[in-house]
């Protein structure tokens, strides 16, 4: 029988796989559904499941509306930490959207609830061997009608798992990862070009966009919870070690660290993300970007992660090349990972440092 996940109880068997967002199950037929699964299927907005018309237990089930009782902050505590348990993707993008009501939120006037970010946001950057898989190919979940909320989201996890592989603890990490998703809230403060205009933007826009760091510190200055350390990461993270960066002008040590990681998560997720006025690059291009930048503008010891990882890919992975040939890496070069050598699918061998004109586009 078919009925809403409003009736369901504990010990109903589903008789069909519940699809997510990624046309995966999030919850498996033949499933005994648990609190758990059911607030779940309430909160990925699942119309209808079909379910046995018994119970685990042998006895009948009948379907009624269930009377909720327990307060609502507490039941969001719970959502966000539940959807541990589904594909990464599909929490990411339930992460995704609840921030979006949460911006929405600000845009209203509204004050910034700490504890509901840190308890939407900390769930997922614990997936971090999930996040480490998923550092090259994060760009393909985002949309360009979305594309803001995807960003401070992969903003978020990115500097988080950067701080993890520089060594910070883990209390640090989930600072790092916390400032990031916080650092574009002040955008609440922007009118609509800044999310929706398509085309360039003009000098008067561009102009008021440098403002958002100043208003997301503004916005979280006060906020006793949070570490005087993430607010100045939130200010700083579009300051450049040369100087050259907004909105305070600052260099080198004057830089917060948590701020330096920010930053080179904030230009390598735009880079790789296709926007309304602007094609997407390929992560390994843009990494190749991020290492001519290390030398003035962004912090060489972050970038130095993001090429430690490429160095972990194992022989074998499979790739595809800008001029689309599929081919697998065959060998690294540790002081150069962004162009190893690749075997052809017709059994071709190319040096990439030698074929400067060809790039790996995308992981396969």
């Amino acid at each position: 029988m078919r009925v809403s996940p409003s009736q369901l109880v504990p010990g109903c068997i589903l008789l069909r796989d519940v699809i997510g967002k990624t046309n995966r199950p999030i919850i498996p037929h033949k499933t005994v559904l648990t609190e758990e699964h059911i607030f779940i299927l309430d909160k990925f907005l699942v119309d209808q499941v079909e379910v046995s018309e018994r119970l685990e237990n042998g006895s009948m089930y009948k379907p009624e509306e269930r009377i909720e009782s327990e307060p609502l902050e507490e039941k969001e505590i719970e959502a966000n930490t539940l959807v541990s348990i589904l594909p990464f993707k599909d929490h990411y993008l339930y992460v995704v959207e609840e921030y979006k009501k949460l911006f929405d939120s600000w845009k209203r006037n509204l004050p910034i609830n700490n504890f509901a970010v840190r308890n939407l946001i900390l769930p997922l950057i614990d997936r971090m061997e999930d996040i480490a898989s998923a550092v090259y190919t994060l760009h393909h979940f985002a949309n360009k009608q979305d594309y803001f909320y995807h960003h401070s989201v992969s903003v978020s996890i990115l500097s988080a798992y950067l701080g993890k592989k520089m060594g910070y603890s883990k209390g640090e990490w989930y600072q790092i990862g916390l400032a990031g998703l916080l650092s574009d809230v002040g955008m609440a403060k922007l009118g609509d070009f800044a999310f929706y205009k398509e085309g360039q933007l003009t000098d008067e826009e561009k102009l008021e966009i440098r403002n958002h760091p100043t208003f997301s510190y503004r916005m979280v200055e006060h906020i006793a919870s949070i570490p005087y350390s993430v607010k100045l990461a939130v200010l700083q993270h579009h300051e450049r070690m040369d100087g050259s960066g907004y909105p305070l002008g600052l260099s080198n040590e004057k830089i917060h660290r948590y701020a330096r990681i920010i930053a080179v998560s904030d230009i390598y997720h735009a880079m790789t993300c296709e926007r309304s006025y602007r094609k997407k690059q390929s992560p390994f291009k843009v990494i190749e970007e991020l290492q001519k930048e290390q030398f003035s503008k962004i912090d060489p010891r972050v970038v130095q992660v993001f090429v430690d990882a490429i160095a972990n890919f194992s022989i074998g992975t499979k790739v595809l090349l800008s001029n689309n040939q599929v081919g697998e890496i065959v060998f690294i070069e540790q002081n150069n990972p962004t162009r190893p050598i690749v075997r052809l699918e017709n059994d071709e061998i190319i040096t990439l440092s030698n074929s400067l004109s060809l790039f790996i586009s995308e992981i396969l």
